[in-house]
């Protein structure tokens, strides 16, 4: 009997998604956005000391290698033809932020006005100063030029490509504008911030669009995955640039919010740098194209959203699966009077403040794991409530209504009380696939590539399911109030010198890994990676 004819659906895009507890290979019509095949692996997070948080490069290497193998069985047994895939790809170094800190002058904070960024122990530049300072095998590489630096997109773009045996080494603006070391407004390595943090600039990746061909796939013999051969990598955005893309917020003014490990709301500010006097970040959006222009956002990062259910299934063991919170909110529907306050590393913005540390409180006897599992809920939602109102601010034109994506907003209790406390209606969209979408996207707009269209006209219209407001805008008020007295009680717990290890702890367990906006500091011995002694 012959063979049934493999369907062809018109060019595919895959995107492969890395964040810090799974890796995810998806595959998409690019005629239509449809998803049609996925597949996920979790992958592991060390924590050897109080404030340290490491994965392994060769696992997430090899869990990227897995996605792509099983997602393109899973499109074989779907008959589907793969043959035109196109693919996209802590608290140490505190000590280190004070010490650079007193080195800029009160009045000239360059480093905020070339980057964007405040000085943080979340961006890489500190990991890679830290990592110079006490770790001897990576000093001694780099005197050796045997190493690279470069995010989670750099190191994965490079072991695709060849690695040792001529990977392409670069990453793209979105991604280099997270280091701490690029220059968003010149879109170069910046000379003057190297010198300051002491980074050689010629372990750093060539800079390059969002959107361009890179290199093609070429496959290890020892690994699987060799379906994608010879396929051009080529789009690479940070996760939350290609949320942007894929809830197709090219307007000035449009925002999303991404719901995963972390929580991320991005404000498109069009073609120019909006400073925020509120505790945002100014970070680029999107560079779609070697000739295209830059696009910029206002972001605010809240470090524990997804995290804090993980938190109470594998610390507390009151739930068994991250599904079951949703089960449990919905036996009680209120938190009575219990406010979470999931400070594990500190705050974020808008506050910025690392000396704060989780609490639970308004507890009494009749408080009970349901409880405590809506209040967690609820902290994803007022934490997300302190970013748009510092968005606003900066904006001066309050958002009508907020576009959602990310993991967390299949739970309807999570985004019926995001409504709630907002007091404005959320909008998802019924594929949340939204962060592959928009690396799919910009790989599928390449120059070289060219099967999918970012004009206007030829986007494809997305489902949404829109989540109004049930509540009164009182009682929202009064909620929200009792929950920033919570996070004032958060604040101060913790100063560099009370670390029971006796290691700076600002930011500890940094949960969002180094990968959640690709700021992962990634050093790449040469010889070491690929096994040569």
């Amino acid at each position: 009997m012959a063979a049934a004819k493999k369907a062809v659906l018109g060019p595919l895009v895959g995107a492969v998604d890395q964040g810090t507890s799974s890796t995810r290979f998806l595959v998409f019509n690019s005629k239509t956005a449809e998803l049609l095949s996925h597949h996920q692996v979790e992958i592991k997070q060390e924590f050897p000391r109080e404030g340290w948080v490491e994965q392994d490069p060769k696992e997430i290497l090899q869990s990227v290698y897995e996605c792509i193998e099983k997602t393109c069985e899973k499109l074989g047994q779907l008959n589907i033809d793969i043959s035109n895939i196109k693919v996209w790809l802590d608290l140490r170094t505190q000590s280190t932020v004070e010490n650079l800190s007193k080195r800029i002058p009160g009045n000239n904070n360059f480093v905020k006005s070339k980057t964007g960024l405040p000085l943080s122990t979340y961006f890489s530049a500190v990991k890679l100063r830290w990592l110079l300072d006490n770790v001897r095998k990576v000093q001694k590489a780099v005197e050796e030029d045997r190493a690279l630096f470069g995010t989670i997109d750099s190191w994965l773009i490079w072991s695709l490509t060849g690695g040792a045996n001529g990977g392409v080494h670069c990453t793209d603006v979105t991604n280099a504008s997270r280091t701490m070391l690029f220059n968003i407004h010149s879109l170069e390595w910046d000379k003057e911030l190297c010198e300051f943090f002491e980074i050689p600039m010629k372990v750093l990746p060539n800079v390059r669009s969002s959107s361009e061909i890179y290199g093609l796939m070429k496959i290890s013999h020892s690994l699987k995955a060799g379906a994608l051969e010879g396929v051009p990598i080529s789009g690479c955005l940070g996760d939350q640039s290609a949320a942007l893309v894929g809830q197709m917020c090219f307007q000035d003014g449009q925002a999303k919010n991404t719901y995963g490990t972390g929580c991320f709301l991005l404000c498109n500010t069009g073609r120019k740098c909006v400073f925020s006097e509120h505790g945002l970040l100014t970070t680029v959006a999107y560079k779609l194209g070697r000739d295209k222009p830059v696009y910029y956002a206002l972001e605010g990062s809240v470090a524990i959203a997804g995290a804090v259910i993980r938190w109470l299934r594998d610390n507390l063991g009151i739930i068994k699966s991250s599904e079951e919170i949703e089960k449990l909110a919905k036996e009680v529907g209120t938190s009575y009077g219990c406010y979470f306050v999931p400070a594990f590393s500190g705050l974020y913005a808008p506050y910025w403040e690392p000396s704060a540390r989780g609490i639970i409180c308004g507890l009494t006897q009749f408080t009970n794991k349901c409880h405590i599992a809506f209040a967690a809920l609820e902290a994803v939602c007022f934490q997300t409530r302190e970013i748009l109102d510092a968005m606003n601010r900066d904006c001066g034109i309050p958002l009508s209504h907020l576009q959602v994506d990310g993991g967390m907003t299949n739970n309807k209790i999570l985004m019926q009380l995001q409504a709630d406390i907002l007091y404005i209606p959320v909008v998802k969209p019924s594929m949340p696939e939204t962060t592959a979408l928009g690396a799919a996207m910009a790989a599928g707009a390449a120059e070289g590539v060219g099967v999918w269209s970012l004009e206007p006209e030829d986007l494809s219209a997305v489902t949404m399911e829109r989540f109004e407001p049930q509540i009164n805008a009182e009682e929202s008020e009064i909620r929200y109030s009792t929950w920033k007295k919570a996070v004032m009680k958060s604040v101060g717990w913790v100063t560099t010198q009370s670390s029971e290890s006796g290691d700076p702890s600002i930011f500890c367990s940094l949960p969002l890994g180094f990968f959640i906006v690709s700021s992962m500091v990634m050093l790449i011995g040469a010889r070491y990676i690929s096994g040569i002694p």
